[in-house]
């Protein structure tokens, strides 16, 4: 009979001490797509926290310096694939900054009215998928047949349901259908009239406050040294929006109706807050660009181009109050009809890096709550 050798590893207090190293993704994490979060543990708590990104990258400011100044429209909305209409506009408005454009007023208002309801859209996704992550399955199937009214009325004007391609170098592609502000309206009523179900439904549910309040708390600090924007920074008390603090389009003739949403906990609760009441405002805001838009005469909604549009040498940067924070677009033209360098500041890109300050520190449980409140999407870090 042979002799069996034995050896006994991580038994006792040897285990207690070890800490361990734990990989989340690259598979889907909270559902919001290819991030890879390196953990190390010490039992159930994080010590250390790494967003390891670049999983779906697609080199789209390279792609930039391929195309012309219209074609890279497409490539623009696709980063975040929620506000895709956002993305357009921030692209067109730095070309049209470098050539000295002036936009027609009708095209303006259109714009802004589109953005807020893109900038709608997108936050129905969150306030449906976030509880979701928690346990809470009943207010996504609320938060889709919201999205699906005003969704309707954007695939009306534009074409698209996701990528609209509607923006254009000075103005929009085509003037809105006959008809479609007054169903616009309705959609916008027919949504604010049961968005109160998130106060009741979500809000009001003692689980999910007990699993959001003072957890993932990241403070004024921390906001700015990792350039957090958006709701997320809002949240903590940083009072900055460039719809107001900078306005562009038409936000500068909407500060009477337009709120910026604040909170000071800073937490996963205090986000969700900012998030729901931004979408309340921009509801108000998209019906005031509607009664604004049916006091204009008819007139242009673009400028003729010509066939073939380059921008002057010289360099320019536009940005973006987006849905979920800043986008910057950093323009660099050598006066031909591609951009020689076109840089793009995403939101998530920035508001992802906060993880490993909120992370550490945290239960793992509480990890899927901190990670959803960020409201991120990936394809906006790995543009």
């Amino acid at each position: 009979m042979t002799e069996t050798t034995r050896t006994t590893v991580g038994i006792g207090g040897a285990a207690e001490s070890t800490d361990m190293v734990l990989n989340i993704g690259p598979q889907h994490p909270s559902t919001h797509g290819v991030l890879r979060l390196r953990l190390v543990l010490d039992g159930e708590v994080i010590r250390e926290a790494e967003p390891v990104i670049g999983y779906m990258h697609r080199g789209a400011e390279k792609l930039f310096e391929a195309r012309d100044y219209r074609q890279i429209v497409m490539l623009a909305n696709r980063h975040d694939w929620l506000s895709a209409f956002s993305n357009e506009l921030g692209v067109v408005m730095a070309v049209e900054r470098m050539l000295g454009m002036e936009v027609p007023e009708r095209a303006v208002w259109t714009r802004t009215l589109l953005a807020e309801l893109n900038r709608v859209l997108n936050h129905l996704m969150f306030l449906g998928s976030y509880p979701l992550e928690l346990g809470g399955i009943t207010p996504v199937f609320h938060a889709f047949r919201e999205r699906e009214v005003i969704q309707a009325v954007m695939e009306e004007v534009s074409g698209g349901r996701m990528h609209y391609m509607f923006n254009r170098v000075g103005g929009l592609k085509e003037d809105l259908p006959a008809g479609w502000l007054g169903r616009a309206r309705q959609a916008i009523a027919e949504v604010r009239s049961r968005m109160d179900v998130y106060d009741g439904l979500v809000l009001g549910n003692e689980i999910f406050r007990g699993r959001t309040r003072g957890v993932g708390v990241l403070s004024r600090e921390a906001v700015h040294a990792y350039g957090v924007s958006g709701p997320i920074a809002r949240a903590s008390g940083v009072d900055f929006d460039l719809r107001r603090d900078e306005p562009y389009l038409a936000y500068g003739d909407l500060q009477d109706t337009l709120t910026v949403v604040t909170r000071e906990a800073g937490d996963c609760l205090a986000r969700f807050e900012c998030l729901l009441e931004q979408t309340h405002n921009a509801l108000d805001l998209a019906d005031a660009c509607l009664d604004r838009l049916g006091e204009l005469p008819p007139g242009p909604i673009n400028q003729r181009l010509p066939k073939v549009l380059k921008a002057p040498e010289g360099q320019t940067y536009a940005w973006t109050e987006n849905p979920l924070g800043i986008n910057g677009y950093y323009l660099v033209s050598k006066g031909e009809k591609t951009p020689y360098r076109l840089k793009l500041r995403s939101a998530s890109f920035n508001n992802i890096q906060a993880l490993t300050e909120l992370l550490p520190g945290t239960q793992v449980a509480d990890m899927v709550a901190i990670l959803g409140s960020l409201f991120f999407v990936v394809g906006d870090i790995d543009k």
